[in-house]
């Protein structure tokens, strides 16, 4: 049953003199009091006791130093009014100990983001132990984790927050956070929030929260061009010869990537049951992608089948490529760029090579929708971005079309004349 706001809850900012800091800071403490009975907390502010205002449990003056510990403590007054509001509200009745332990996150909750996203993390751990999922997509949500755990302890002095205390707010700061405080560019923000807009997403199906609070919050990628190295470049590496015995099974590896289009993770796993002969004749590659799960089926052209047979015997298991790390074949790719003197306007890495296939078979004329399945995209949309950055096609489309043109500017050149 719905209650009203008792007049006996009250909150009080007070120092702990007796416990003061080596540089003489006394701690804020509050007080929290509903029904007589108090509970206190650290507020992990400190402030020197002679600019406190014991009369209004504030800090004195309008220096930077007083300004923003007030407005921390504005902060923190909001945040228990409202736990305290909501309690009466869902629960109808709140103690000192349960405003107390919700603010802190402490023993909390089935419900709180953190620990939804760290039993998802966990979850998810299990199939990369399994391989069916990427330890590099592991590794950006546990990076995100931290980043939001950092935020949560920073703005609202919490270890946790439940779903039902997110606001619009909330998910604002976390942006400005990560783009100002952290300095994070556009895109990295773009995919350190994806997370948290899921977890969102997943309270609703659960039935923790009814609204999306993040509702009104839009951000999307920009699109950034794809490094890549030309068609003329892959020759030229082709027919480059190692300073290194080491270097030359980098380099075979990301030959076959730009004619394959497959990631470095994707190579990694590729065994002898994903070449097969299709409804054609000829053999293709039939895998799906690690990252996203999605069918990547490509048909194998003669460099990538010459490769294949060069290595073959090379493993002792059932993969076809005895693959070094995504490290050490970034370093050689990096030397081998500068061996077969390939000059680029963006640095050169394994994942080039995914690339390279995507914007040289573009240009020849594969069409988007092949190419798109060849690649294992789950949108076209993120297909078509080598459409725009590769200006040889759109030369190559201009030579085709302009001799349909030849009667009329043959005409017009007449009329001027």
């Amino acid at each position: 049953m719905e209650q009203t706001k008792k007049s006996t809850f009250k909150l009080l900012f007070y120092l702990k003199k007796n416990e003061l800091k080596k540089n003489g800071n006394a701690p804020i403490m509050a007080r929290i009091t509903i029904d007589g009975t108090a509970k206190t907390l650290g507020t992990k502010l400190e402030i020197d006791p002679n600019n406190w205002d014991l009369k209004y449990g504030r800090v004195e003056g309008k220096s930077a130093t007083a300004l923003g510990i007030n407005k921390k403590l504005d902060n923190i007054r909001g945040r228990i009014d409202k736990i305290y509001e909501d309690m009466l509200k869902h629960e109808g009745f709140a103690t000192a100990q349960k405003v107390k332990l919700s603010f802190l996150g402490v023993g909390v909750m089935d419900d709180a983001i953190l620990k939804v996203f760290n039993d998802q993390n966990e979850d998810f751990k299990k199939l990369v132990e399994k391989e069916e999922r990427s330890e590099s997509t592991y590794n950006k949500y546990i990076t995100v984790y931290n980043h939001l755990s950092t935020f949560i302890k920073e703005r609202y002095h919490r270890d946790d927050m439940a779903f039902r205390e997110l606001t619009a707010d909330f998910i604002r700061e976390f942006d400005f956070y990560l783009r100002y405080d952290l300095q994070c560019a556009h895109n990295t923000v773009w995919v350190y929030t994806m997370p948290v807009l899921s977890l969102v997403e997943l309270a609703i199906k659960k039935g923790l929260i009814r609204n999306n609070p993040f509702q009104d919050y839009e951000i999307s990628m920009e699109e950034t061009d794809r490094g890549y190295i030309l068609k003329e470049d892959v020759e030229k590496l082709m027919m480059c010869m190692p300073s290194h015995p080491r270097y030359e099974l980098v380099k075979d590896l990301f030959i076959f990537s730009c004619f394959t289009g497959l990631a470095y993770a994707d190579i990694k796993k590729l065994t002898r049951n994903n070449i097969q002969s299709f409804f054609d004749g000829h053999q293709w590659i039939i895998s799906r992608r690690k990252k996203s799960d999605v069918a990547s089926n490509v048909r194998l052209m003669e460099i990538p089948k010459r490769i294949i047979e060069k290595y073959q015997g090379a493993t002792r298991n059932e993969f076809i490529f005895p693959v070094p790390t995504n490290a050490t074949c970034n370093t050689h790719v990096g030397k081998l760029i500068e061996k077969a003197e390939i000059i680029t306007e963006q640095k050169v890495t394994f994942h080039t090579a995914r690339h390279t296939f995507g914007t040289m078979f573009l240009t020849e004329g594969v069409p988007l929708e092949s190419l798109s399945k060849m690649m294992g995209h789950k949108n076209i949309s993120t297909t078509q971005i080598y459409a725009k950055i590769t200006s040889q096609k759109i030369s190559r489309d201009m030579d085709l079309v302009s001799p349909k043109f030849k009667a009329m500017e043959d005409a017009f050149l007449t009329v001027a004349i």
